[in-house]
């Protein structure tokens, strides 16, 4: 089956096309669409669910989409919906012009942050919403978390693995960070592959029901 994935990051492509291995995962750049639709949702799953109907009023195919993002406890769930566009404490929501920080330095700016708290709760977790979107009037839904905690220091970073901000996301069970661990393993524990398995269940039975 073939899906299109509502994203321009190769990585999640990636992650999706190991998670969901029985379909063909393409994103839009895949076929030449330019997509970048205005995330104006309160909530993970409501730009997931706008990604996923702007991507379907396109292709006209099955979508997948998610909207994730990482949560820190001791700042009020922030950067939250915001994740990809943070820009530190002074731009929680993104700079006003639309440019991304990069990520580097995001990490950075959130772990000072934290620390300028002076909280000692350094608990965080990510937060993936995914749609599956069958047509224009039915879909699915999966929200999943996954949890860890976040350096004090980002000299502390470790790993090559994932992307975002995985590197300073460390995991109390595995000792090591998020970017640390295998993709296997990754997919195994993670928001999204969580999320995507669920996703996968779901189109397991509606392939049963043809």
């Amino acid at each position: 089956m073939k899906l299109f994935l509502a994203s321009g990051n190769r990585h999640k492509q990636k992650e999706m096309q190991e998670i969901l291995s029985d379909c063909e995962i393409l994103i839009p750049a895949d076929v030449g669409i330019d997509f970048n639709p205005e995330e104006t949702g309160a909530t993970f799953y409501e730009n997931s669910l706008i990604k996923a109907r702007a991507l379907y009023e396109l292709v006209h195919e099955p979508v997948i989409a998610d909207d994730s993002g990482i949560c820190v406890e001791s700042l009020g769930n922030a950067p939250g919906i915001y994740t990809s566009r943070y820009a530190g404490p002074e731009f929680m929501h993104g700079y006003p012009d639309g440019h991304k920080m990069p990520q580097n330095e995001q990490n950075e700016n959130l772990i000072l942050q934290l620390n300028a708290t002076g909280s000692k709760n350094r608990r965080c977790f990510y937060v993936c919403a995914m749609v599956l979107l069958i047509n224009s009037e039915r879909f699915f839904v999966a929200q999943e978390t996954f949890e860890g905690e976040l350096i004090d220091d980002i000299k502390k970073q470790a790993g090559n693995g994932g992307f975002g901000y995985d590197p300073i996301v460390y995991l109390p069970q595995y000792k090591k960070t998020v970017a640390e661990i295998s993709a296997e393993e990754k997919n195994r524990i993670s928001h999204r592959g969580k999320a995507a398995r669920a996703i996968s269940d779901i189109l397991k039975n509606l392939n049963k029901q043809v």
